[in-house]
């Protein structure tokens, strides 16, 4: 079996949204005082590889701790969304080239590429995102997830966050940003899990998102 993950390292000097404070590892315990090491961490629950349930947006919104584990596992495919420039948008042009595997998926994946820049301000910058036909194929679908590799569904600069309220506004589904290595899992379907922590009330979690190949 092939393992591949999907995720980005937690760690204090980390990309984070901007405005976002970097997770922090405060030391608890220490072998030298206590025989065994704890540290306590401290971080946003948008940090890093993470999901957004409706409740990221919506007061009345499912929170992640609402939804069954069997949410968070299924089989996903990869859009290649690789050719795209700076500001371009995500077509339905992109997903037929999925052929059926687009409407057999629980998960579309959109690898456009951009984790090429994660550690660097052009992360940051005017990334390829969905445009309105693709946002209605997947509300008129009967998605799990979606997911990127880019920090945010929504362009960087629309701070009312319009395409993530479109999508939790009529859906109990989850939103994943910034996966990685979306290159190494090919064309066609695999299986996808991107299990969060179950926190309470839990608005958002990073998540360990692996793909894998019998």
């Amino acid at each position: 079996m092939r393992v591949v993950d999907l995720t980005h390292v937690i760690k204090e000097d980390m990309p984070v949204y901007p405005g976002t404070e970097t997770p922090k590892f405060l030391p608890g315990s220490t072998y030298d005082a206590d025989g065994f090491k704890e540290t306590c961490l401290q971080m946003f629950t948008h940090t890093g590889t993470h999901m957004d349930p409706p409740a990221h947006l919506f007061a009345n919104g499912m929170t992640l701790d609402e939804f069954p584990a069997s949410q968070f596992i299924g089989k996903a495919v990869v859009v290649d969304c690789r050719g795209l420039g700076e500001g371009e948008f995500i077509t339905m042009e992109h997903v037929r080239a999925c052929g059926d595997a687009a409407e057999e998926a629980d998960f579309l994946l959109f690898n456009t590429g951009w984790d090429q820049y994660w550690g660097s301000l052009e992360y940051f910058g005017e990334y390829p995102c969905i445009d309105d036909e693709v946002l209605d194929f997947i509300l008129a679908g009967d998605y799990k997830g979606i997911g990127f590799d880019v920090i945010g569904l929504d362009p960087i600069a629309d701070e009312n966050l319009t395409r993530h309220k479109r999508l939790f506004a009529h859906r109990a589904i989850v939103n994943i940003e910034n996966l990685t290595n979306l290159d190494a899992c090919g064309r066609g379907l695999f299986d996808f899990s991107c299990f969060p922590l179950p926190l309470k009330d839990g608005d958002g979690s990073p998540v360990r998102a692996v793909a894998w190949f019998c």
